[in-house]
C-alpha cells in the first residue's frame, strides 16, 4: 500500500512526506474527506513508510506486507463494532499503546470511521490524545467532522482529503478492466469516490439503478402498494438505501440540469428515463425533492424507523 498507489491526494502525500523527512510527525492526524477518496489507504501509507525495514513504504518488505495485510503487531485498526465504536474497544487500546513496540520503532493507531465513536469511547479517547503514550501515532478516519467532539478535533492535526477528479477515476476503472462505456458512467455518478465507482461499475448495481429510478417515476398516490413495496426492500439494508438514496439525488439533479438546458448528465446513459421525469415535474418541485432525499439520508444516519422514513419520501416523490 505504498503512496504511489493512491490516486489523486497528492497534496495530503506531500504534508505526511515533509513532516516525515523533517522528524515533525504529529503524534494524532485526522483524515477528513468523503467516503472511498483514499484516507484509510494514506493512512496505511503511513504507517508502512514508518515501519519499512528496507526504504520508506517500500511495499515488498516484511513489514510493509504484514501493514497491507493488518497482520502487524504494532499496528491497531479500531472500527464500529455494530453502530458504534466502544469504549471497551478504547480500553483496549489503550493497554496495548502501553506496551513498548514489538517489531517497529513505533506503535500506531487507525480508528477508521472516528465519528462512529459513543460519547463514552470519545472522552476516553480525548485523554489518549492529551496524554500520547510513548511516540506512537494516531490516525483518525472520517467523512463527518461535525458528529466528533471539537475537544478531539482540536487535539489532531488535520488533513482534508479531496474528493478524486472524474477522469482519474475512469482511468482507474479502465486500467483494472471496467469497460470504458461502464467506467464513465460509474467515475460520474461516484462524485469524487473510487470506492463508490468501484461499487456502481458492477452491472447489476447499474441496474438496481435503473430499476429503481424506473418505479420512483412510476410511483402514484392512486396505488401505493408499488410505494410500500419499494419501502420495504430497501429498508432491509439501511447501508444500501443510503447508496440507492444517493443515486436517487443524483437522477433528480440530472432532470434539474436537463430542464435549465445543461448536458453535464451524470446518467447520461439514462437519458429517456431523465427526459420522461424532466417533462414531469417543474424546477421548483425537483428542488424539493431533492431537499426531501437529503432529509431521509440525515433521517437514516440519526437511526430513525428507515422503512417508515423511505415511506414518507416515496409519498412525497409521487404527490410532486
Amino acid at each position: 500500500m505504498p503512496y504511489a498507489s493512491i490516486i489523486g491526494q497528492d497534496r495530503s502525500i506531500a504534508i505526511l512526506r515533509r513532516a516525515q523527512a523533517g522528524g515533525k510527525l504529529a503524534h494524532a492526524y485526522l483524515f477528513d474527506g468523503i467516503e472511498g477518496c483514499g484516507k484509510r489507504k494514506t493512512a496505511l501509507a503511513l504507517v508502512q513508510s514508518i515501519f519499512c525495514t528496507e526504504r520508506e513504504g517500500c511495499g515488498r518488505c516484511a513489514a510493509c506486507r504484514k501493514v497491507a495485510a493488518l497482520q502487524h503487531p504494532d499496528l491497531h485498526l479500531v472500527e464500529p463494532d455494530g453502530a458504534f465504536i466502544k469504549i471497551d474497544q478504547i480500553r483496549e487500546l489503550q493497554r496495548e499503546l502501553a506496551f513498548r513496540p514489538f517489531e517497529a520503532p513505533k506503535k500506531a493507531c487507525i480508528i477508521d470511521s472516528a465519528d462512529r465513536l459513543n460519547p463514552a469511547a470519545g472522552n476516553a479517547l480525548l485523554k489518549t490524545l492529551e496524554e500520547p503514550p510513548g511516540n506512537a501515532l494516531l490516525i483518525l478516519i472520517t467523512a463527518n467532522p461535525g458528529g466528533m467532539l471539537p475537544t478531539i478535533l482540536s487535539r489532531c492535526q488535520r488533513l482534508q482529503f479531496q474528493a478524486i477528479p472524474q477522469p482519474a477515476i475512469e482511468a482507474y476503472l479502465v486500467a483494472q478492466g471496467t469497460p470504458a462505456e461502464t467506467a464513465g458512467i460509474a467515475a460520474a455518478l461516484a462524485g469524487g469516490s473510487i470506492g463508490k465507482a468501484l461499487d456502481v461499475s458492477s452491472e447489476t448495481v447499474l441496474q438496481e439503478r435503473q430499476t429503481l429510478l424506473q418505479r420512483l417515476l412510476s410511483l402514484s398516490l392512486g396505488d401505493i402498494s408499488p410505494l410500500f413495496a419499494a419501502a420495504e426492500e430497501l429498508a432491509a439494508d439501511k447501508e444500501k438505501a443510503q447508496e440507492m438514496l444517493e443515486l436517487v439525488t443524483t437522477f433528480l439533479r440530472d432532470m434539474l440540469l436537463l430542464r435549465q438546458g445543461s448536458g453535464d448528465l451524470s446518467n447520461r446513459d439514462l437519458l429517456p428515463l431523465l427526459e420522461k421525469g424532466a417533462s414531469r415535474f417543474t424546477s421548483a418541485s425537483l428542488m424539493g425533492l431533492i431537499e426531501q432525499v437529503a432529509a431521509t439520508r440525515r433521517a437514516l444516519f440519526r437511526n430513525v424507523n428507515t422503512r417508515l422514513a423511505l415511506e414518507v419520501m416515496f409519498m412525497r416523490l409521487a404527490e410532486a
